[in-house]
């Protein structure tokens, strides 16, 4: 009970500064956004991600793909395949419109996420925010990965997590799931602070960012 309520403040205590902080910077991928591919919109337009109890949410993200560019991909064969064996990534990727790759590397994209966490969908700190359907075709391909999954379930998805300090993009979906899985079931606060607070060196070296 004490974890529950304490973890919702500080969500909603860092969420509040992280929109106020990072506003300038939010505002100015936006505005980039526009100006390379002005035809689409600020938000991407992605799939819906699953939350606590694999309950589907749509997470506000700053665009950074060409408009139908992942659906394009999805209907590709080869591309489609390359993107699942790839971690739902693609090195190089055809899809990014100018500047996404410092968007990405920088974690500029993702600062819309403060939104999803004063909402309530996402925490600060959990396990990786992932697509409803990579978990389900995940799931199918890794059966080792079904107990880690079902218990990273249980918690709500966060702007950051042990996968984004400890390796990111570089880790295995199984690796991924296992942290994400060991987070849930760890369920302390100086943990969550202990990660909060090492993820701005991981962002600055970008280390496994893509």
């Amino acid at each position: 009970m004490f974890y529950d309520v304490g973890k919702r403040l500080m969500d909603i205590f860092g969420a509040i500064v992280g929109i106020i902080l990072f506003s300038p910077l939010m505002v100015a991928a936006a505005i980039l956004v526009k100006i390379v591919s002005p035809t689409g919109p600020i938000l991407a337009d992605i799939p819906l991600r699953s939350g606590k109890n694999g309950k589907p949410f749509f997470m506000y993200k700053i665009r950074s793909m060409f408009p139908g560019a992942h659906e394009q991909m999805l209907a590709d064969p080869v591309l489609s395949e390359m993107h699942r064996a790839g971690g739902y990534k693609l090195d190089p990727d055809p899809r990014l419109i100018p500047g996404a790759k410092y968007l990405r590397k920088s974690s500029v994209d993702e600062m819309p996420q403060f939104f999803n966490i004063l909402k309530g969908d996402m925490s600060l700190v959990g396990p990786r925010p992932y697509f409803v359907y990579e978990l389900i075709e995940q799931y199918e391909r890794y059966p080792e990965a079904q107990s880690y999954v079902d218990k990273l379930k249980t918690v709500k998805p966060g702007l950051t997590g042990p996968w984004q300090v400890g390796g990111r993009s570089e880790l295995t979906f199984v690796e991924r799931a296992k942290k994400d899985a060991e987070y849930a079931n760890r369920r302390s606060l100086m943990y969550d602070l202990l990660i909060i607070l090492k993820t701005p060196f991981a962002v600055i070296s970008s280390k496994g960012a893509v």
